[in-house]
């Protein structure tokens, strides 16, 4: 998913966004949180406008996806963000109860679940990352949590889906002795970026061991979770001191070549997870490390009050496909960490309130007038053009920061003892692919012949990747 090639820049307004405060200073927002009405409102009508973007429950289209891969000119999105979609719609219905887009959400979490029910379907097992199996991992928790309505009994059921996830990444064919342990970016291990362990990956396997752990009360999810966070400090992927969370290492370097970039749904991932073991286990271990990333995360990437993505904000047009969409989920799991800590709460909710102020004032885009862009602080629209996408990333934002206001009224997440309808399985994914080569019979002269042209392509894979880092870091 990321393998960035931004640094480090302190915030800044452009010159371009100070003209067009100036030529738009009269556009009024179409959107308002003034009350419970106004923001169900606004949140109905942004999530009509981010389904626009959706064309999977279209006839001949494939159900789950938005249009993509942009490396295959098929669109501008890849797998996983059609995983994170479907979370922020199972969002969408837990805290509006409008239930108008869960039979979409339904068809395109099961599409998705692959020939072994694991979320890693055969036609993106070729360039499929930890990360990415991840995202939808971690969307079949929510349902479960959210007490989604449940699949048909003859599908795999949403517990059982999110254990299937977790059970292949426990498996230790994903954890090798490189580093001293930890998962690696992507998971075949002909993929580009192979040599990379990051945060991303490991943080969602530490994610959903850790609400596993508090839905199944079955500790041992939550001792595995604890190995993984423990692994992440040990590498200071997790500063000691500032506990900035950055990005990740190669595994030729023994992972000590710290890629320092930091991206909001790295802290707020880990964060999430860690309110979730601190609720589940009530150990002060687990609190003085909410304690410790909280305020971290929200002096890096909420200045001022408003979301902003520090590593590429700074310059219109410098964010990835991937970081478009990153604000949408660290408000909603922002707004979780309240419920299983209520100690944030007093930190936590100004903030979220503050930041989508700020977000719907810029939404008074195109030919509606509210279409929403990516740069909240401006306070003015930036067509999602500027960063070569159509907008769905940008849409599905601000719609999470609208609803995810509703969180003091919400039920917080179901357990198994504690309201959970959905049904588990512990041995799921256990025989699904792990990334592991297969055992081979004796070499030939063909294999001879392909490893040499397999070899050559890393090479060079390895060297552009080099290249690429060096001159943009």
């Amino acid at each position: 998913m990321i393998f960035s090639r931004y640094a480090h820049a302190a915030p800044t307004v452009t010159s371009v966004a100070l003209i067009a405060a100036n030529l738009f200073a009269g556009v009024e927002a179409q959107y308002s949180i003034d009350t419970r009405e106004d923001i169900l409102t606004s949140a109905a009508t942004l999530a009509y406008d981010l389904m626009l973007f959706y064309e999977g429950n279209q006839t001949g289209m494939t159900p789950g996806i938005l249009p993509g891969p942009p490396d295959e000119n098929l669109g501008d999105y890849y797998w996983w963000q059609g995983g994170a979609m479907m979370g922020t719609y199972i969002d969408y219905w837990h805290y509006t109860g409008d239930s108008s887009y869960n039979d979409v959400v339904m068809q395109g979490m099961l599409h998705q679940t692959g020939e072994d029910n694991d979320y890693q379907p055969l036609n993106h097992t070729a360039s499929l990352g930890n990360d990415d199996q991840g995202f939808w991992g971690m969307s079949a928790m929510l349902a479960a949590e959210n007490r989604f309505p449940n699949p048909p009994e003859d599908r795999p059921q949403w517990l059982a889906l999110a254990q299937a996830v977790w059970n292949t990444q426990a498996d230790p064919s994903r954890h090798d002795d490189e580093c001293n342990g930890g998962m690696r970016w992507q998971i075949p291990f002909s993929n580009n970026g192979y040599n990379y362990k990051n945060t991303i990956a490991n943080a969602c396997f530490f994610n959903i061991g850790a609400r596993l752990a508090r839905y199944t009360g079955n500790s041992s999810y939550a001792e595995r979770a604890e190995e993984t966070w423990d692994w992440l400090w040990s590498v200071n992927y997790i500063d000691h001191d500032s506990w900035l969370v950055y990005d990740g290492g190669h595994v030729e370097h023994n992972c000590t070549d710290i890629n320092e970039l930091t991206f909001s749904y790295n802290a707020a991932v880990l964060l999430q997870g860690c309110a979730f073991l601190w609720n589940y286990t009530e150990d002060q271990v687990w609190r003085d490390r909410v304690e410790g990333l909280l305020p971290s995360l929200i002096d890096r990437f909420f200045p001022d009050g408003v979301a902003y993505e520090f590593n590429c904000e700074m310059d219109q047009g410098r964010c990835s496909q991937d970081m478009l969409s990153f604000k949408g989920y660290v408000h909603r799991w922002l707004a979780q960490v309240t419920q299983l800590a209520p100690f944030t709460a007093d930190t936590i909710m100004p903030v979220l309130r503050s930041s989508t102020e700020a977000a719907i004032a810029q939404c008074t885009g195109g030919a509606s007038g509210r279409v929403c862009g990516f740069y909240w602080r401006g306070g003015v629209f930036v067509d999602p053009a500027v960063d070569h996408t159509s907008g769905a990333g940008e849409a599905m934002d601000v719609l999470s920061a609208v609803m995810t206001l509703l969180v003091p009224e919400a039920d917080p997440p179901a357990t198994a003892e504690n309201g959970g309808i959905s049904e588990g399985d512990p041995n799921a994914g256990i025989n699904g692919f792990t990334g592991a080569p297969a055992e081979r019979g004796p070499i030939t002269t063909g294999d001879r012949a392909g490893a040499a042209i397999l070899t050559i392509l890393l090479v060079c894979g390895s060297v552009s990747t080099f290249v690429w880092m060096t001159c943009f870091d």
